[in-house]
């Protein structure tokens, strides 16, 4: 990969240089120039990227078996965690200042719902892609 980004170093060392000898009134076509370049190395990295992708699809499907992907790493339902607990504090001192109990109640139902449906929308992925049977790419 470093060759190939010394490749697009040296076109653009190259087309700075045609620049600076044939005046800015060349400056447009030498930047389509430049930038046709980086388009095609862009195609066919991703080229690369999808017939690697499929081929590993393909080879999962040979096999029989569908790895499920992670739906949130333990970092991520942690933080969620977390942050909804600190702003658990506010919203309190906001309800119980405004409705008293009623409002310290409603609070705390909609903090519980937010982190019932948080915690509820991994396995409803996962039953999900496993019923549908699609791949990744057609998401």
């Amino acid at each position: 990969m470093e060759a190939r980004d010394h490749e697009l170093k040296k076109e653009l060392d190259a087309t700075l240089q045609a620049r600076g000898e044939l005046g800015a009134e060349y400056e447009s076509a030498l930047i389509d120039s430049f930038l046709e370049k980086v388009e095609q190395r862009l195609d066919t990295t991703l080229d690369r990227r999808v017939r690697r992708h499929l081929a590993e699809q393909r080879v999962t499907v040979a096999r029989g078996s569908r790895t499920p992907q992670p739906l949130g790493s333990f970092g991520e339902r942690f933080g969620f965690g977390v942050i909804s607990l600190v702003l658990a504090i506010p919203l309190s001192a906001i309800g119980v200042a405004n409705a008293g109990l009623k409002g310290l109640v409603v609070a705390w139902l909609g903090i519980v719902g937010v982190n019932a449906l948080q915690a509820a929308r991994g396995g409803w992925r996962l039953r999900r892609r496993d019923r549908s049977g699609a791949d990744d790419w057609e998401d």
